[in-house]
């Protein structure tokens, strides 16, 4: 069969990821697409968005959060990443593993002289360190496998978006592996800017396949596409409110006084409150009318408290953030 090969230029992770859904349920032929993105988190179809993202970080740094339609954990997407994205029609499900995708990718690179090799995970690695995460969805008898390609990606950024204490969560949500990670960079014998890395890589696929051809986008694909993404992967609904339930709990000192609280998160929304310790009942009613029903994320908190600033003096609502997501 021949293979449509994609070098997707826009960098919206919204759409890439909406792209992919579109060619897995629309098109009769397997396809390999390479695309980069714009900082962001990419959450796992059944991971807690919430539990896996450092929000006040994120918020600060203007970095998006969306979600894709396939497992696996949690990746960090900038300039400095390469995304691939094989999509393959097959006879039955139980032929198709990682290792049919990932490597043709650990082939490329080592024409690159990279010794690039998979642990058996959703992984490749280089001397020990990750710098590829990848995850399936299978939808009827087609399968689609991405990934990720560490370049020359922002590592600290990467690290500090993604640095949540997970004690405080409470669910069956799938949780990331976090692993040390490296950037393919540091080990070229030739330094090499990131377009033509992806150049290399995406005419290093298109020589292993049999039969290929280059494929852009029609006017008719794009408007579907566009639908897609914003009808579904820029929704709230999506990225936070198909999280799977979960209670989360922190601790916070108020008036001198240590309180405990739980919160029940029901598809992203804060259905009940509890708190253990000395609060006033008029504090404890003014925080639980303001956050009872309010989605459970930064920007949404954040607009809560600060309606109810005054009355949760000397506590600042800031302080209160911290602890609340």
């Amino acid at each position: 069969m021949t293979v449509i090969c994609i070098q997707q230029e826009g960098t919206d992770p919204y759409f890439n990821l909406a792209a992919e859904e579109y060619l897995l349920k629309n098109v009769t032929e397997d396809v390999f697409m390479l695309w980069q993105g714009e900082r962001s988190i990419v959450v796992g179809k059944h991971q807690n968005a919430l539990a896996e993202v450092n929000h006040r970080y994120v918020s600060e740094n203007k970095i998006k959060i969306a979600r894709r339609i396939s497992g696996g954990g949690t990746v960090f997407h900038d300039p400095g990443n390469l995304n691939f994205t094989f999509i393959k029609t097959v006879d039955r499900i139980d032929q198709v593993n990682f290792k049919i995708f990932t490597q043709p990718i650990v082939a490329v690179l080592k024409n690159l002289g990279l010794d690039a090799y998979s642990t058996g995970r959703n992984d490749l690695l280089l001397d020990g360190k990750k710098i590829s995460g990848n995850a399936e969805h299978v939808y009827k008898k087609r399968v689609l496998h991405h990934g990720t390609l560490l370049f020359n990606s922002e590592l600290s950024q990467l690290r500090n978006a993604l640095k949540v204490d997970l004690s405080r969560f409470e669910d069956k949500a799938v949780q990331s592996n976090r692993s040390e990670v490296t950037n393919i960079a540091n080990y070229l014998s030739q330094p090499m800017e990131v377009h033509l890395f992806a150049n290399f890589i995406f005419e290093g696929i298109r020589e292993s396949l049999p039969a290929q051809r280059v494929y852009q986008f029609s006017e008719e694909d794009l408007q579907a596409i566009q639908k897609l993404r914003d009808e579904k992967y820029t929704t709230w609904d999506w990225i936070y409110g198909y999280s799977p339930k979960y209670t989360y709990k922190n601790q916070v000192e108020m008036n001198g006084h240590l309180i405990s609280f739980s919160l029940q998160v029901v598809k992203g929304v804060i259905n009940s409150i509890d708190f253990l310790g000395k609060i006033s009942n008029e504090q404890a009613i003014l925080l639980t009318n303001s956050l009872l029903g309010a989605r459970h994320d930064f920007e949404a908190l954040e607009g809560s408290l600060k309606k109810i600033e005054a009355g949760l003096a000397p506590i600042s609502v800031d302080k209160l953030l911290d602890v609340l997501v």
